[in-house]
């Protein structure tokens, strides 16, 4: 089988994990797919960088040197926040020759500031999509995906997803039961959909400054099969329907029925992976009542009926 080379730039401020996380996971499947993957790292002066954390890390030689690569992947880290506008120019001439062009978390920066990113869907760490878009609104930016693919150009939100991307990238190389080995090697998931929120609905929602607003989002997720249409939760939080929505969406961000929906799917989805529960029970202990509405939630919010979801995203057994 082919040998696939992965180049990962390195500079001073780049997040250790955004660099260790997809490495481990490329190295893994060269020992356990029979397909290595030749994997090197370079700066831009072949020097030492100090990574975010404090740690060193030490690279294989300069990106001048270095050959083209079939995946380059560009990590993020503080050092993403004052670019070095040497390792723009470098990626805008060089990158665009590799196979596969792959950023983890601000590394999407670097790669808009190179115009790598100019007219393609994109994603980076939730911190930071405001960013991304205010600075380069020729790029599509997806707040909530966890990665996004477009072409040969794939993009990871913060850290650990880009664990869940180089997995993803994996299973595309060498197949899925490689995958799934090498999820097992590292003890995590196969891989998260792309397009799973970066955070749960109780942190992507601000938390209501009022008490009863507070109360009534704490209610919510724990009951999420009772009725939680405007006017039964108006009624707990002793308002008028009008004034409540309005309120609600004022201190948190998103209307009720908006967090009732992520607070629901996010349960379902949990009901999926941890327990044997069947679709049905599932649906009507979230709130659904009835697996087709369950689907239709499933396939708006996350492009996977729920059984498909199971099926590939079920965490893999010790």
């Amino acid at each position: 089988m082919t040998k696939r080379t992965v180049l990962v730039v390195l500079f001073d401020g780049v997040q250790s994990l955004d660099v260790t996380g997809p490495v481990e996971v490329f190295s893994a499947a060269g020992k356990v797919g029979g397909a290595p993957y030749e994997i090197r790292t370079a700066s831009l002066d072949g020097l030492p960088v100090r990574t975010s954390s404090g740690l060193t890390l030490v690279p294989d030689g300069t990106l001048d040197e270095a050959p083209v690569p079939h995946t380059l992947l560009v990590p993020g880290g503080e050092g993403t926040r004052a670019t070095d506008e040497r390792l723009v120019d470098w990626l805008r001439e060089r990158a665009p020759g590799a196979e596969r062009l792959v950023s983890v978390c601000t590394g999407a920066l670097l790669l808009a500031a190179a115009g790598l990113l100019d007219g393609r869907r994109a994603t980076t760490h939730w911190a930071f999509c405001g960013t991304l878009a205010r600075r380069h609104p020729e790029v599509e930016v997806e707040p909530d995906a966890i990665y996004v693919r477009d072409g040969k150009v794939a993009t990871s939100a913060g850290v650990t997803a880009g664990i869940d991307l180089a997995l993803a990238l994996v299973e595309e190389d060498l197949g899925r039961d490689t995958a799934l080995l090498v999820a097992r090697v590292l003890v995590v998931f196969l891989r998260r959909p792309g397009n799973q929120a970066q955070f749960s609905a109780q942190l992507s929602a601000q938390t209501a400054q009022r008490e009863p607003l507070r109360d009534v989002q704490q209610w919510i997720t724990e009951h999420p099969a009772e009725d939680l249409g405007v006017e039964a939760l108006a009624a707990r939080a002793r308002l008028s329907p009008r004034h409540f929505a309005r309120a609600f969406q004022a201190e948190t961000g998103m209307t009720p029925g908006r967090y009732v929906e992520r607070v629901r799917v996010e349960q379902a989805r949990r009901l999926l992976e941890d327990s044997a529960l069947g679709v049905e029970e599932i649906s009507r202990s979230c709130g659904y009542g009835t697996p087709e509405a369950m689907r239709r939630a499933f396939v708006k919010t996350l492009g996977v009926p729920p059984a498909e979801y199971r099926r590939r995203f079920r965490p893999v057994p010790a």
